[in-house]
């Protein structure tokens, strides 16, 4: 096992994120829009992406579609540390392989996912700072509680001082399902679809290997990660009283449970567009640089 793996996983992230943070910013509050509510009984400050973007850029300014960025970049380091790394080292040992040497799809999804779930059970407290910020809104198009953070640094010291260790991990269960279903997903197709372009002579580019499959791999993710990812939305942004307990949700299922009875089967799949439109460059840039970087380790310092 290469610790160096693990950086390089962290590392890959990082530069895919300073590109698709704005659609993550816009994903997050088209997610909280009309929460609790039920359909046509409340205003949609946000219609659409498009809508969302100029509303956000005509109320907040251009750079507010930044807003999370540096929680995002450590929550994104952290997650893909783990995810990757684990992912990358259970590869290179065969873990994941069958007796005739072929990649197993559900070895594949069991190392994905349990990388996944590490990673952001570590991360939470940047990425519950990451969601918090970037629902910070005008009057005017605000969705969901508004915290009053200044900064990332701020509202981890507040969180802390107010509620303790555990305030900084509040809700970090309900960001395992997400991590699960939809890292499983991607490493698990990413790594099949590989194997598979590779061996029937289809794209056997390394580059345009790795950027197909990455590809193909964000969109079967974001079919997988919406609904827990409006779930960990909720849980995250929602505020807490004086004992650090949430004012809308007292755990992952009564969140799921509200949210299906009150908004709907369909709402789960709020935000389903911007989170397509984030995961698919995001996951094709962090897996493409993931194997640039890798290669680029193992010819210059190997």
């Amino acid at each position: 096992m290469k610790f160096s793996d693990y950086f390089i996983g962290g590392s890959a992230s990082v530069g895919a994120t300073l590109f698709t943070n704005p659609i993550e910013v816009v994903k997050t509050r088209i997610q909280l829009q009309g929460e609790l509510a039920a359909k046509g009984t409340y205003v949609e400050p946000y219609k659409g992406i498009g809508n969302a973007f100029l509303a956000i850029i005509k109320n907040d300014g251009f750079m507010a579609l930044q807003k999370g960025l540096v929680p995002a970049l450590y929550f994104q380091f952290i997650i893909n540390f783990f995810r990757l790394g684990i992912y990358n080292s259970a590869l290179e040992y065969k873990w994941m392989h069958t007796k005739n040497g072929d990649i197993s799809l559900p070895k594949s999804l069991f190392w994905g996912a349990g990388g996944g779930m590490i990673g952001a059970y570590l991360s939470s407290p940047f990425y519950m700072v990451k969601t918090q910020l970037q629902s910070m809104a005008a009057k005017q198009i605000a969705v969901g509680y508004q915290h009053k953070h200044t900064s990332m640094t701020s509202a981890l010291i507040n969180v802390y001082k107010t509620n303790g260790i555990q305030g900084l991990w509040r809700g970090a269960d309900s960001t395992l399902p997400r991590a699960a279903l939809g890292s499983g997903a991607q490493m698990a197709t990413f790594g099949v679809t590989k194997e598979f372009l590779r061996s029937k002579d289809i794209i056997v580019n390394p580059i345009a290997n790795s950027f197909a499959a990455g590809a193909i791999a964000g969109s079967v993710m974001s079919l997988a990660i919406t609904p827990p990812d409006v779930i960990t939305t909720r849980m995250l942004n929602q505020g807490v009283d004086g004992n650090g307990r949430g004012l809308l949700y007292k755990s992952t299922l009564d969140c799921f449970l509200k949210v299906v009875r009150v908004e709907g089967l369909l709402s789960l799949y709020k935000g389903f567009w911007p989170n397509y439109m984030r995961i698919g460059p995001h996951s094709t840039l962090v897996l493409l640089f993931f194997d640039e970087l890798l290669y680029f380790r193992n010819k210059y310092f190997d």
